[in-house]
């Protein structure tokens, strides 16, 4: 039922005031609140880009423990005179399973490598040598620790340290690059 004519005019004309101690808008909280908030912000900036950071990235460049046994690949190799064709020949191991380094066979790796060779006719020397080129990348592999296999930026060392060691087992073979066609840790 609505209200009669003078019961609304009545309504409108009464001032409604706020009671003199509180207000809409707080002006300590404009006043400090807010530069404080602004002030915190900036500091967090800081504090993560500057510190947080650069420790990440170190922990990301130097691999844990800094126990690797990689060689330097030597820089003044001889210049093939035919271009190098990545990915042409390909042998690949399939399913390597490896117990990594102070796990004691509680947490595994499942992978699978593929060997980038620069001509076709090294795939017979691999071949027949099979088992000593497992054994090269599961002893790799199983010296490393779990924080060293499951760093990303680690596996182009182990790349590399895998390279090498079949470079001094087989010297007869080049190897072009190491792919990981599976990487999983468990």
């Amino acid at each position: 039922m609505p209200l009669p004519d003078e019961q609304l005019e009545e309504i409108k004309t009464e001032d409604i005031k706020p009671k003199p101690g509180i207000s809409a808008v707080n002006t300590k909280v404009l006043i400090f609140g807010i530069p404080i908030f602004i002030f915190q912000l900036i500091v967090v900036y800081f504090v993560t880009a500057n510190i947080l950071m650069k420790r990440l990235e170190s922990r990301a460049s130097t691999p844990p423990n800094n126990t690797t046994n990689t060689t330097a690949v030597p820089v003044n190799q001889p210049v093939n005179t035919q271009p190098v064709e990545y990915g042409k020949y390909i042998y690949s191991i399939d399913d390597l399973i490896v117990n990594p380094a102070d796990t004691d066979g509680k947490r595994l790796l499942l992978t699978s490598v593929g060997i980038d060779l620069g001509k076709l006719e090294m795939e017979n020397d691999l071949k027949s040598r099979e088992p000593m080129v497992k054994d090269v990348i599961i002893s790799t592999l199983a010296s490393k620790s779990i924080d060293q296999l499951d760093n990303t930026a680690y596996r182009d060392t182990l790349k590399i340290e895998i390279s090498s060691k079949l470079k001094k087992l087989i010297p007869s073979v080049s190897i072009n690059n190491i792919y990981f066609s599976k990487y999983i840790i468990q």
